[in-house]
């Protein structure tokens, strides 16, 4: 058997699979590289508690008991409200009375894109797109009802101390007083929350604090090629990371941590997230839910515990609302950077991420922290290449023999294979050799991939003249051409295969993979011209090594 041949096929292949697994995701498919969901269904007891529509009483103190009694959205609002606007230097924020509600947030650091320089907004309530951050109380005796985010909140007032800002609001239900009070950092996007519950009543009350995220199931704006997980996220220190997508909200189906005392419950799209945090080590209940037409929630009820008559507790807790910033998300909350999701690869992605974040301390542009990263990854498989390229070097000084003995054979492919094995043996050819370093990249490519696609760092940075974010596509399509023209020159200084399918297989290669480049984010198909242009470089080192070592024996 033709084992080159084999490879190459191997090697299409895969390439056609790329470009499949692209149109998917263009299609609104899941990325077959991408970590899939699992789900479950669930009963209908448990689907029954999920449908929370008006606010009701609960039956116990216990979280999920009071699950329930968690108001929903189809509620009428109140006719009036007010906005409260607080400001840092990253989070320009916009609090409607109505419940104390977050219902707009723009990140000044990060703009819409390179061409609208306009602050990116994450959270907003506006025709067409719902994503807020909402809080309440709940546990209530029958017949009553404590602050939510549907009760009206009266605005207390903005303080600042150095570089804290503090905004609060207050609300009074069935003897029980509300106090919410946001804390803002300069240069954070963890907002610390404090809820104060003030017992006005003659009885020992046990409410709860729900923290909740509401948004609408539309994919952000993105790529029209590729896509990145849009939906409910939460973590615990048992199950770990766990997404959840809307549809198998819509269809009642759920594979997520219930009860636990530690993690956090967010939502995430691409290179943003938001996230409540409550304190570690507090029991608390989880849900993720569909609550309306293209609407869902997730959220987290803690409990207050026992407040006598004429006493207050608290219940503290932060909200992320910014970038993936790994760093600052794992400092606020263990495994809050993993909403920064590699996929299978991540055993791979999260040391390439840390090398390369370490080269861009010393370079100061991603652009050419690629570039550096890419020398350092040739420089590691540079015996494997080396050795690759020998052996190519062998192989095309007998591609004429090679050809001889298919032109000597034909159509017998049985005696051709067996002639080509004696060869390979006599003269210690590899016909592996020269494919192995390709594959063995592979993963490398793939890992640097989801780096390249998930973190935020790469938007909106620029490298050099026309390329002024390398998380989008080439404007001028000018380095997908450039990676067409050095795979052929690569395929140039290859042994031509004496199979003429093979060498056809061989010729579409970089039509393929340039073709893909086309929609693929700058920043990669950076990775990869340079990539080729030093493996170039080092092929024509080795063949010169050769050719010399040769020249020297005939002396």
């Amino acid at each position: 058997m033709d084992i080159r041949r084999t490879i190459l096929w191997m090697i299409l292949t895969f390439s056609l699979l790329l470009l499949w697994n692209n149109w998917q995701t263009y299609n609104g498919k899941p990325s077959m590289f991408g970590p899939g969901l699992t789900s479950q269904t669930v009963d209908s007891a448990a689907q029954a508690e999920q449908n929370v529509s008006v606010p009701s009483a609960a039956a116990s103190a216990s979280p999920s008991a009071a699950a329930s009694a968690v108001p929903g959205d189809q509620q009428a609002a109140p006719a009036q409200s007010e906005r409260v606007e607080v400001s840092t230097d990253v989070l320009n924020l916009v609090f409607d009375t109505q419940g104390a509600q977050l219902v707009h947030a723009e990140l000044p650091k990060y703009s819409v894109s390179s061409k609208d320089d306009k602050p990116f907004v994450l959270l907003d309530r506006r025709a067409g797109y719902t994503y807020v951050a909402q809080t309440g109380v709940v546990g209530a005796p029958a017949g009553q009802n404590y602050p939510t985010h549907l009760t009206p909140f009266r605005f207390i007032g903005q303080e600042r101390d150095g570089n804290r800002t503090k905004v609060s609001f207050e609300a009074t239900s069935d003897n029980v007083r509300v106090v919410k009070i946001f804390t803002l950092t300069d240069g954070s996007y963890a907002i610390d929350v404090r809820h104060e519950i003030h017992n006005l009543g003659d009885a020992p009350i046990q409410p709860l604090v729900y923290l909740q995220l509401e948004r609408d199931g539309n994919s952000p704006d993105g790529s029209s090629f590729y896509s990145t997980f849009t939906g409910p996220a939460l973590y615990s220190a048992e199950d770990k990371y766990q997404k959840i997508d809307f549809s198998d909200l819509d269809k009642g189906k759920h594979n997520y941590v219930r009860e636990a005392n530690n993690g956090w419950v967010g939502m995430v799209q691409h290179y943003f997230a938001t996230a409540w945090v409550p304190n570690q080590g507090v029991q608390r209940h989880n849900e993720a839910l569909r609550i309306g037409d293209n609407l869902y929630a997730i959220r987290t009820l803690v409990p207050a515990g026992s407040i006598a008559a004429g006493q207050a507790g608290s219940v503290d807790a932060s909200l992320w609302v910014g970038p993936q910033d790994q760093d600052a998300m794992s400092a606020l909350a263990p495994g809050l950077e993993l909403v920064v999701d590699y996929g299978w690869l991540t055993i791979i992605a999260k040391p390439v991420f840390k090398l390369m974040t370490w080269l861009h301390t010393l370079l100061g542009n991603w652009g050419w922290t690629i570039v550096a990263l890419t020398v350092l990854i040739k420089l590691a498989f540079y015996p494997l290449s080396a050795a690759s390229y020998r052996s190519m070097a062998k192989m095309k000084k007998f591609t004429p023999r090679m050809q001889a003995l298919r032109e000597k054979y034909g159509d017998d492919k049985v005696k051709m294979n067996q002639a080509m094995m004696e060869l390979y043996r006599n003269e210690k050819i590899n016909p592996l050799g020269g494919c192995l370093p390709m594959l063995v990249q592979i993963p490398v490519f793939i890992a640097l991939y989801w780096v390249l696609l998930g973190s935020v760092e790469m938007r909106g940075a620029p490298w050099i003249l026309w390329i002024q974010d390398l998380s989008a596509r080439d404007p001028w399509f000018i380095l997908p051409a450039v990676m067409m023209a050095t795979m052929f020159l690569q395929i140039k200084l290859n042994p031509t295969p004496p199979d003429p399918m093979q060498a056809r297989i061989m010729m579409l290669m970089p039509l393929i993979f340039g073709g893909m480049m086309f929609f693929f984010p700058a920043g990669l198909v950076l990775y990869w011209v340079v990539n080729n242009i030093l493996s170039i470089a080092q092929q024509r080192f080795v063949m010169h090594q050769i050719d010399k070592a040769e020249a020297a024996a005939k002396r």
